[in-house]
């Protein structure tokens, strides 16, 4: 497709290129000053509604930053909390002047506060829980203050550790009275057993959690959370990328990943192997497994290998990671004890459960298709052969030649990316014309328009959503929902996420750092606008056919976020509906068949009711009174048991191309798409997006006999 705006637009989404950003001199030869200084510049000279540094961003950072370091008030006192207070004011005044005290204070107290919360909780572990005691925890840990005294942190971990080993003592008790039914010679462990059981594994797990993740911490691990935490009071989705975390952000958007093809884990100062991604190195070899614990590393070009053993997950992941066509051998210990030496060649990666896959599924001797879409993901560096809108055109492609007459694109779940792809993939469905608005600050707003003339799919289209389609989905859906090109069903809105974020590389702001990498920026820039002139921020996309959900009463949006920014509207663009079906008679009768649809109103109920379980705060540490508890829950639960049992009588299947890769299957995709297919044959909503395609074929047909009477009388 021939897009003026694409090179801007990338250009805008790779970073600024604006002087100003490159005239400014930043010389600090501390490198957190150093980062502190360019974010700051960044944010006041780049954000879109930047925030004023003064008191109150000081008051709220102070907040927020304690809230992010110790959300469960188990490591600070009332005492630190003083302490700090002294600062509640003057973190602005910090800021502005480069001066880290407030960062170097609070982190030196929570150090020193884990190492005693490790004595802590050994301590209480070392001892029995009474479970007959008649005593409650409350899980709403924003109603929780800080503890005074030692006496009174002992007791808060206690009854926390308590509430964790309480889950455990319930499953092990749970399991011995099925070796009691199934056996009855079978000798039940005692209470005092099985209580300790519990307690050593509540131990096993919260070492985990210290050794393998928080003294993994550095302190620049600690410091970018302080950063994160200053530029996320700007709003949601500005947010800064350690080194580390960049990679990880590259690799999401493209939907791949250069290595061995396998997840990692660190358990006590091991490597271990947690799963291996299909298709990939590890995967293809047969040689590595899961649970193997890999000791150490070497290179190709290199004599001996690397232990890794005791170090940063994040360290040894760097040696085992490496571009594609380069070896590299594992030495790794197996369950049984044995040592191996595997070598393996890196490759690409393709996280296939991103991309865009399809399906057919017939229904009343007609054929539609669906197209599940996780994200609009992109290669920045290979737009050309890595990005959505290429995908979904592909697929389409597929689609047609199985003879479809209508298609459902599934945008449930995603939760954005590309802003370029989602136009692009606009121009799918309309011939040319305006797909979205974009303004900056103090700037005339841009229209971002498809002008390519040719259609891939010109039938009829419904789209689906939920509160958690955010960002490109709902671009996508307000654009066709403001052409009348499709009926949108969904929940009563999607996410509510109206802006636009460029990720700038701070290394780009310094003429010769000697520094190290400060990594990247999220920084929102622009907000962007539907074509009939209404903003989704806050308010989302509200579905022309509304459906309970799993969400529907759950605060998932944007507008339940700390710091959004406004809703506003501007002039529409020009733009024609398609008005090619009757749009007010197909959503009426879609919703009448969804106002009586049984399997929606029991899906009502269990999002209402879980909602009210999730209200409930207040947990007994009595084992009685908890069981009792749980038994209700498990009582109350049966009664949405037909949920999960729902068919559509509905049989989906693969497009014949990928039937043709089923028969040199290395990936185990048929199996993938099997599961798929079955979820679907499940799916009220599917269901219900074919209903509303018959509808608008019927439609179609009857606008086409009316436009043909019509010209004949002429």
């Amino acid at each position: 497709m021939r897009r003026k705006y694409k090179v801007l637009l990338l250009a805008l989404l790779l970073g600024f290129a604006s002087c100003s950003f490159t005239t400014k001199k930043f010389d600090n030869p501390d490198k957190d000053k150093l980062l502190i200084q360019v974010i700051t510049f960044v944010l006041e000279n780049g954000h879109y509604d930047p925030v004023m540094f003064d008191d109150t961003f000081s008051e709220e950072l102070f907040k927020d930053y304690l809230d992010v370091l110790d959300p469960v008030k188990r490591y600070f006192y009332q005492s630190d909390y003083e302490d700090f207070e002294k600062y509640k004011l003057t973190i602005d005044d910090q800021i502005k002047a480069t001066d880290i005290t407030f960062f170097n204070i609070v982190h030196e107290r929570l150090v020193k506060r884990i190492a005693e919360s490790k004595e802590i909780y050994k301590e209480v572990l070392s001892k029995p829980f009474d479970y007959n005691r008649d005593e409650t925890f409350n899980t709403d840990y924003e109603k929780t203050g800080y503890v005074k005294t030692k006496a009174e942190m002992k007791d808060r971990w206690r009854r926390q550790l308590k509430f964790s080993a309480l889950s455990n003592y319930d499953d092990i008790y749970e399991d011995e009275v099925r070796k009691k039914e199934k056996d009855s010679s079978y000798v039940m462990k005692t209470d005092a057993e099985i209580e300790k059981e519990a307690r050593e594994s509540t131990l096993r797990s919260i070492e985990i959690y210290f050794n393998d993740n928080l003294d993994d911490f550095q302190r620049e691990d600690w410091f970018a959370i302080y950063v994160n935490t200053i530029v996320e009071e700007f709003d949601p989705h500005t947010y800064y990328l350690a080194p580390n975390n960049k990679e990880d952000f590259d690799q999401r958007m493209s939907g791949k990943l250069e290595g061995i093809g396998a997840q990692l884990q660190k358990r006590n100062d091991y490597i271990k192997v947690v799963k291996l991604i299909s298709g990939g190195p590890a995967w293809r070899s047969q040689e590595l497994e899961v649970e193997d614990l890999i000791i150490k590393v070497k290179q190709e070009d290199e004599d001996q290998p690397v232990n890794i053993v005791g170090m940063r997950i994040n360290d040894a992941i760097k040696y085992i990671k490496g571009p594609k066509g380069t070896k590299v051998t594992l030495t790794v210990k197996k369950v049984d004890g044995t040592i191996k030496d595997i070598t393996l060649t890196r490759d690409v990666i393709e996280l296939v459960d991103t991309y865009a896959k399809s399906s057919v599924v017939k229904k009343d001797g007609m054929t539609f298709g669906i197209i599940d879409l996780p994200a609009f993901y992109v290669d920045f560096k290979d737009y050309k052969n890595i990005n959505a809108a290429k995908d979904v055109k592909t697929e389409i492609a597929r689609l047609k030649s199985e003879g479809i007459e209508g298609l459902v694109l599934d945008l449930r779940n995603n939760g954005g990316g590309s802003l370029p792809t989602v136009v692009d993939m606009a121009g799918l469905f309309i011939k040319e014309g305006p797909v979205v608005q974009v303004r900056s600050t103090g700037k005339a707003k841009e229209v971002l328009e498809d002008r390519d003339s040719s259609i891939s799919w010109d039938g009829p289209l419904v789209i689906l959503v939920n509160e958690i389609s955010a960002s490109a989905s709902e671009i996508m859906a307000a654009a066709m929902q403001d052409y009348k090109r499709a009926i949108i069903i969904g929940g009563k809105q999607t996410y509510g996420k109206g802006t636009v974020q460029n990720v700038i590389n701070l290394n780009t702001m310094l003429r010769n750092n000697t520094s190290g990498d400060l990594g990247a920026l999220a920084l929102t820039t622009q907000k962007y606008y539907r074509i009939n002139g209404g903003s989704v921020q806050l308010e989302g996309v509200k579905s022309d056919v509304k459906v309970p959900g799993r969400f529907s009463f759950i605060e998932v949006g944007e507008k339940d976020k700390e710091n959004p920014l406004p809703w506003d509207e501007i002039d529409s663009a020009d733009y024609t509906p398609w008005n090619y079906f009757d749009y007010d008679a197909i959503v009426k009768s879609s919703e009448e068949r969804m106002k009586n649809n049984e399997q929606l109103k029991l899906i009502e109920e269990n999002a209402k009711w879980v909602k009210g379980k999730i209200d409930e705060t207040e947990v007994s540490l009595n084992f009685k009174k908890y069981k009792a508890e749980l038994d209700l829950n498990e009582e109350e639960a049966k009664q949405f048991d037909a949920i999960s049992d729902y068919k559509t009588n509905l049989t989906f299947s693969s497009t014949s191309y990928e039937r043709s890769l089923f028969e040199k299957d290395t990936t185990d995709l048929k199996e993938k798409r099997r599961r798929w297919h079955e979820s679907l044959s499940q799916d009220v909503y599917v269901e219900e997006a074919l209903n509303v395609l018959e509808d608008m074929k019927a439609s179609q047909r009857l606008k086409k006999i009316a436009t043909t009477n019509a010209e004949v009388k002429k």
